[in-house]
C-alpha cells in the first residue's frame, strides 16, 4: 500500500548543488536574484547553475541583457571560496563570445580579475588567469590589458606561479605582445623569459619561444636577446625531441638573426648544423622556420662560407610540391650562392 510520507532524498533528477531554473525568459532574471542574495548556499547554488547555462552559445545575449557580468563582480570578492572560482569561470566562457568581451570591457571586469591573481586558493587564480588569457585573445582586450598596465604584473607571476597557470600567462603575455611590446620589454620580460628556457616542460618551453619571437620583432628586443645570451639557450633547444619546440625556437632565431650581432651570435653558438640537420623532419612548418632562421645567417660570410657545404641540402626543398617550402628554400639557395 503506498505511504503518503514525504521522503527526505530529492527525487533522481534533482541536484541539490544547482538552482532548478525558471521557466524560458525568467531563468535569469531568477539566477541574478539569487546571485545577489545573502544567504551563501543560495548565490553557490545560483553561481553554479549560472557557470553551466552559459556553455550554451544562445544564452550569452539574455545574460548580458540582464547585465550577469555586474553582477558576478561582487562574487569575485566573495567570501567564499567556491563562489569566487565560479565566477571567474563564468567570466571565462562569456570571455569567449565577442559580445561578452565587450561586456566585460564595459564594466571594467579586468581589474577585478587580477586582484584573483593573488588568491590563496590555486584553483580561482587558475580560473581567473584563464578568464583574463581567453579575454586577450581579441585585440581589443590585449590592448585593455596593456592600458591597464598588466603586464609587469604578468611576468612578476611568471616566475612563480604553478606551471599549469604558466602556461595561462605566456598565452596573455603572448597575445598583449601581438599588440605592444614596450611595457614588457621597459619590464625586462626577456630577462625572464630566458630563465625559464630551462623549464623541464617542453609545452612550456614551446610557450617562451613563441613569447620571444614577439618581443624580438622590437628591435630592443633583438638587442636585449643578444646582450643577456637567450640566443645561446635558444640553440640548445635544437636538439629537443619536441618538433613544436623545435619549430618555435628556429622561428624565435630568424627574427633575432636579422641584426648582425644576432646572426654573429647564432654562428658562434654552432647553430648552423642544428638548422641544417632539421630539414630532414616531416613537419612543414619546423622546415620553414628553420630555412628562415639558414636565410639570415647565411646574410653574413662567414655563415655563407659554412652553409655552402649543405647547399645540396637545401637545393633539394627547391621543387618541393608544397609552395610554402619551395618558396623559402629558394630564397635560402640564392642568398647562399650570391657573390659579390
Amino acid at each position: 500500500m503506498a505511504s503518503t510520507t514525504i521522503p527526505t532524498h530529492y527525487p533522481q533528477l534533482v541536484d541539490p548543488t544547482r538552482t532548478p531554473l525558471a521557466f524560458l525568459n525568467r531563468a535569469v532574471p531568477r539566477l541574478n536574484r539569487e546571485l545577489k542574495s545573502e544567504d551563501l548556499l543560495l548565490r553557490q547554488r545560483a553561481v553554479r547553475s549560472l557557470c553551466d547555462y552559459l556553455h550554451d552559445p544562445e544564452h550569452i545575449l539574455p545574460c548580458l541583457d540582464e547585465d550577469i557580468p555586474a553582477t558576478l563582480l561582487a562574487l569575485l570578492k566573495d567570501n567564499d571560496q567556491f563562489c569566487r572560482l565560479k565566477s571567474a569561470e563564468c567570466y571565462y566562457v562569456i570571455a569567449s563570445h565577442a559580445i561578452g568581451r565587450q561586456a566585460m570591457l564595459a564594466c571594467n571586469v579586468i581589474p577585478r580579475l587580477a586582484e584573483l591573481f593573488n588568491d590563496k586558493e590555486a584553483s580561482v587564480r587558475r580560473n581567473a588567469h584563464k578568464a583574463v588569457s581567453m579575454y586577450s585573445e581579441a585585440p581589443p582586450g590585449a590592448q585593455n590589458l596593456i592600458e591597464l598596465r598588466l603586464v609587469e604584473t604578468l611576468l612578476k607571476k611568471l616566475v612563480s606561479e604553478l606551471d599549469e597557470i604558466k602556461e595561462l600567462i605566456l598565452n596573455t603575455i603572448h597575445f598583449c605582445l601581438m599588440v605592444d611590446v614596450e611595457q614588457a620589454l621597459a619590464a625586462d620580460a626577456m630577462s625572464t623569459l630566458t630563465s625559464l628556457l630551462g623549464h623541464p616542460s617542453d609545452k612550456i618551453k614551446t610557450l617562451v619561444a613563441l613569447t620571444i619571437f614577439h618581443l624580438s620583432v622590437s628591435l630592443k628586443g633583438k638587442e636585449r636577446a643578444v646582450e643577456i645570451g637567450t640566443v645561446d639557450r635558444l640553440v640548445a633547444l635544437l636538439d629537443s625531441d619536441d618538433n613544436s619546440l623545435k619549430s618555435k625556437t628556429a622561428l624565435a632565431l630568424s627574427v633575432i638573426c636579422i641584426i648582425t650581432p644576432g646572426k654573429y651570435c647564432t654562428i658562434k653558438a654552432g647553430a648552423i648544423p642544428k638548422l641544417v640537420a632539421l630539414l630532414n623532419n616531416d613537419s612543414t612548418e619546423l622546415i620553414v622556420n628553420a630555412l628562415k632562421a639558414i636565410t639570415c645567417i647565411a646574410e653574413a660570410p662567414e655563415g655563407r662560407k659554412q652553409l655552402l657545404e649543405s647547399v645540396d641540402q637545401i637545393d633539394q626543398y627547391v621543387d618541393h610540391r608544397l609552395p610554402n617550402i619551395a618558396k623559402h628554400a629558394q630564397i635560402a639557395a640564392k642568398v647562399i650562392k650570391w657573390k659579390p
